[in-house]
């Protein structure tokens, strides 16, 4: 029952469209990292609960399904005598129960009285608000910073107030559904008289603005409808079940990690990054997203490119790293960004995410046959093609380069964006202008997306942009494989020197069709190899490599998106047993991470008896790590979905080790839903559609 002062709580995390909070197991807002966030600031830095001056004892804690209640049961360690009325430790049973909802913060503290005489039970809120940009949290120092007010207590609770250094007044309030008694500064006091066997409510809210006194039924009501919104996006797309229990509970995990993170916008669903340090819109991690589940659930595919069209860069920017056609790498709106004390307000430094943004254009005109939506997305698509074709004119080898056009943006502008991670065989930093090599993967995939697009809108500029796709996939070729490892090298600085690495990122050509099919096979072959291939997934650097370090964040770490797009393309090449190798050791280590998929963890080989180690500052929930648990499934089932010809095609289908049948309900097929289902048949897998007794789905299984 007891925890001690020193010994590290579990943090938990709600979201509710642009707000957060993250909190320690009591349900404390404490620490350094955790607070309540709305518009990547911290509008309360300090709310602990207390019995007197002690802190409670943690029964347990968590999160329910859904992702919607954090609940902590506590008791009471011994209280001191109030006029003969304190209480032994553990007669109290407190229930501290809170959600968000439209950006605000609902509790409810139930505190009930076990013992057998009347207690008075004495509560106290430590409570402030530092309005620290997300920035600052995450270790940026400013020169200065705006004008922190004072305190303003009421007969309810506290304001906080701040005014920034972009002219804008912040402030937060802290309410509760009983006066306090003699409030002090930076705290609030309470004592509730519990009778034998008798219990007290205390409601309290935490928001932007001061509302209506905290009550029950403001709680009810507000639940309800978090509640409601939550289930809407829980059950937006196909679903999947199967004969394993453990195995359901992952993919349930992972539907809600989505939801959760998705975020209702003007353009459609939007998953947001993670939390905590990336719970804003990023355009790298939601098309890979959207690309993980997009068999499943293509609108939000569809949310994810209208939101990026519309924030296409219009003009040339060295600051934001802008220029025209580009698609943004991530947006915030802090006070930092606002004062472009730092270039995020909309940053558009990433080099993989304009191709990106192409291929999923075209995946879901397959998925969907949903014309007019790409029709309109044309003009976008033409823009990010040219800034595309301009970037590889300019660069002697006609590759898709990067290099950081202001000292205060991102040194990287890869997936693998610490500055660490493009190095040579000798550990030598490249120096830029760099070409990533999955990076040239993925702008030959556009080029072949707009060639197959242009057929329909502009068939001239569609013969130019397939030579175009076949001259890039040479270069590729003859420039980045490296004989004598039977491997493609990580990335060309700006010398034209290969960076004779290996890497995950050349799994990610597999994925794009790009590798000729012999150097494909060796590419699959190391990918599965121990130098790669912990048992829990595959290393971001290959075992034995310069620089490679299990525990950094690029360099020979897991993450589970890197996997599973891995995994896509070695069953796309057609290497049997991969793929289920990949999605059994992701699901095992689910297990070890409460079902739910980090961001990263520890590349350490995999050892009898041991949990995989986590990475101690990972987000949790990642989007792109929540979607991989659907990617991997995918890459196994070997579904494609052609939503013109009504078709749903099935490549040497395998299940997951220990699940003897699958099933994905209610799939968008065109303009028909049907159930799909799998079922292991000695050493085949059979499937077969369900709900379908008119015929119009047809299914076509290949091996």
């Amino acid at each position: 029952m007891e925890n001690s002062d020193s010994a590290p709580l579990t943090r938990y995390v709600l979201k509710d469209g642009d707000s957060f909070l993250v909190a320690n197991s009591l349900g404390d807002i404490v620490a350094p990292a955790e607070g309540f966030f709305v518009h990547d600031t911290r509008i309360v830095s300090r709310y602990e609960f207390l019995l007197g001056e002690q802190q409670p004892a943690l029964l347990s804690s968590a999160v329910t399904q859904d992702n919607v209640l954090f609940v902590a049961h506590l008791t009471n360690r011994a209280l001191s005598a109030m006029d003969e009325m304190g209480a032994p430790e553990g007669l109290i049973h407190i229930t501290r129960s809170r959600f968000l909802c439209r950006e605000r913060m609902y509790e409810r503290i139930t505190c009930m009285n076990y013992g057998d005489r009347t207690t008075r039970l004495p509560l106290r809120f430590r409570l402030d608000a530092d309005f620290v940009d997300m920035f600052e949290v995450r270790g940026s120092r400013r020169p200065a910073r705006g004008r922190l007010l004072g305190p303003e207590s009421s007969e309810w609770g506290y304001a906080f107030r701040y005014e920034g250094l972009d002219g804008v007044a912040r402030s937060s309030s802290v309410l509760f559904s009983r006066p306090p008694a003699q409030p002090v500064p930076g705290c609030v006091e309470f004592v509730l008289t519990l009778a034998p066997g008798g219990s007290e409510e205390l409601y309290a809210e935490i928001g932007v603005l001061q509302e209506a006194t905290p009550s029950r039924q403001r709680y009810r009501d507000e639940a309800s409808h978090a509640r409601r919104h939550m289930r809407r996006r829980q059950r937006r797309g196909a679903r999947v079940s199967s004969s394993g229990p453990l195995f359901d509970q992952w993919m349930r995990r992972s539907r809600s990690d989505l939801a959760l993170l998705t975020s209702e916008l003007e353009t459609g669903p939007y998953p947001y990054a993670g939390i905590p340090w990336f719970s804003t819109p990023f355009g790298r991690d939601a098309v890979i997203t959207a690309m993980q589940t997009l068999w499943l659930d293509p609108g939000l595919a569809k949310g994810v490119l209208t939101f990026l069209a519309r924030h296409q860069a219009k003009e040339e920017s060295p600051f934001l790293d802008a220029a025209p056609g580009k698609i943004m790498h991530e947006t915030r709106r802090g006070e930092m960004s606002a004062m472009k004390e730092l270039p995020f307000g909309l940053y558009y430094g990433g080099v993989d995410t304009t191709p990106l943004f192409i291929a999923l254009a075209g995946a879901y005109l397959k998925r969907t046959a949903d014309i007019e939506t790409v029709q309109s997305l044309w003009p976008a698509l033409l823009a990010a093609v040219q800034w595309i074709e301009r970037v590889c004119d300019a660069d002697p080898n006609g590759l898709l380069v990067y290099a950081r056009a202001s000292d205060r943006g991102l040194a990287n502008q890869g997936w693998k964006d610490s500055g660490d991670s493009v190095f040579h065989a000798d550990g030598r930093l490249a120096e830029g202008p760099i070409a990533l090599v999955e990076v040239q993967g993925y702008a030959y995939a556009a080029l072949r997306t707009m060639a197959e697009l242009g057929q329909r809108w502009d068939p001239p500029a569609a013969a130019h942009w397939a030579r175009r796709a076949q001259a890039l996939r040479a270069t590729i070729e003859r420039r980045f494989w490296m004989e004598s490892a039977a491997y493609y090298g990580l990335a060309l600085d700006g010398e034209g020197a290969l960076c004779a690495v290996r890497t995950s990122n050349a799994g990610h050509l597999l994925q794009f069709g790009v590798a000729e099919p012999a150097r494909a096979l060796a590419v699959a072959e190391q990918l599965m190899s121990p130098a790669f291939f912990t048992g829990w997934g595959i290393r971001t650097v290959a075992r034995g490599e310069a620089r490679f370090n299990p525990i950094s964040y690029h360099n020979g770490s897991v993450w589970p998106h890197d996997s599973a797009l891995c995994a896509s393309g070695l069953a796309s090449t057609g290497v049997r047993g991969a793929a289920t190798r990949l999605l059994r050791g992701a699901f095992e280590a689910a297990v070890h991470f409460d079902m739910r998929m980090p961001e990263l963890f520890c590349g350490f080989a995999r050892t009898q008896g041991a949990p995989p180690v986590a990475y101690p500052v990972a987000c949790l929930p990642q989007a792109w790590a929540a979607g991989s648990a659907f990617m991997l499934l995918q890459a196994c089932l070997g579904i494609q979905v052609d939503g013109d010809g009504r078709t749903i095609h099935v490549q040497r289908a395998e299940l997951p080790f220990g699940i003897q049948d699958v099933t994905i309900h209610d799939l968008a097929v065109g303009d028909q839903r049907i159930d799909l289902a799998f079922r292991s048949t000695g050493s085949r897998v059979a499937a077969f559609i369900e709900g379908d007794p008119d015929g119009r789905v047809s299914l076509q299984v290949r091996g």
